[in-house]
């Protein structure tokens, strides 16, 4: 079954296939050799025909994205930390009209994996997640563009109840924030009750809510 093209973007300003050749006629030769050699596969079975395909799909994806930050301008100024600077590739990403449906990042280095120091560490990460949804979507409305996008957040796993001295281990349930013009506010789910009576098994909460359900095309 044919899928689409996925780029995995660390820094769309340093994106790109043999970045690290210096001189733009070394590079340009280098992928010429890196084009040619997908041509022989052509015509020779379905995995060989699947490989073509992915190699040039990688070179004109990252011709294309190549373009987003030189397209973009804005009087925005994202935060410099990771998720700043994600984000920020993301809205450049959207703003240069590629017609890309699903933009994906995540929080660095497992930063909200607090097995300790949960209850500092966790204020300033959420005031840098917080402050990072306030300028994107600022930067969207500067762009007339902020209808155009919803903004899903989510945990990808929860934490336990109790604590372990200083932080949570590792937990079923989780939450999940929409943020955008079209979204309806309000919470979705019953908040669990941390009655230890009430708690499944190995202190995890109850989760109410399949998360599946958030990632429906709701009319």
């Amino acid at each position: 079954m044919d899928g689409v093209p996925a780029a995995s973007v660390g820094n769309l300003e340093t994106y790109g296939l043999l970045t690290g050749i210096e001189g733009e006629n070394q590079r340009n030769k280098a992928l010429d050799v890196f084009g040619r050699m997908y041509a022989p596969a052509i015509g020779t079975g379905a995995v060989m025909d699947y490989i073509h395909q992915t190699g040039t799909d990688a070179l004109k994806g990252a011709d294309i994205l190549s373009t987003a930050p030189d397209s973009y301008s804005s009087t925005v100024e994202y935060s410099t930390t990771a998720i700043g600077q994600y984000m920020k590739n993301i809205a450049q990403t959207h703003l240069a009209g590629f017609g890309t449906r699903v933009l994906y990042t995540t929080s660095p280095y497992n930063g909200f994996d607090s097995h300790a120091n949960q209850a500092q560490a966790n204020a300033g990460l959420l005031t840098d997640v917080s402050n990072t949804v306030d300028t994107f979507m600022t930067d969207l409305r500067e762009h007339d563009a902020s209808e155009e996008v919803t903004l899903l957040l989510f945990s990808e796993f929860g934490r336990r109840v109790i604590d372990n001295g200083s932080g949570t281990d590792h937990g079923a349930a989780g939450v999940a924030f929409a943020v955008g013009e079209h979204v309806k506010g309000g919470v979705y789910g019953t908040y669990p009750s941390l009655e230890p009576s009430q708690l499944e098994e190995g202190g995890n909460l109850k989760f109410n809510l399949d998360f599946r359900s958030a990632l429906l095309d709701h009319p």
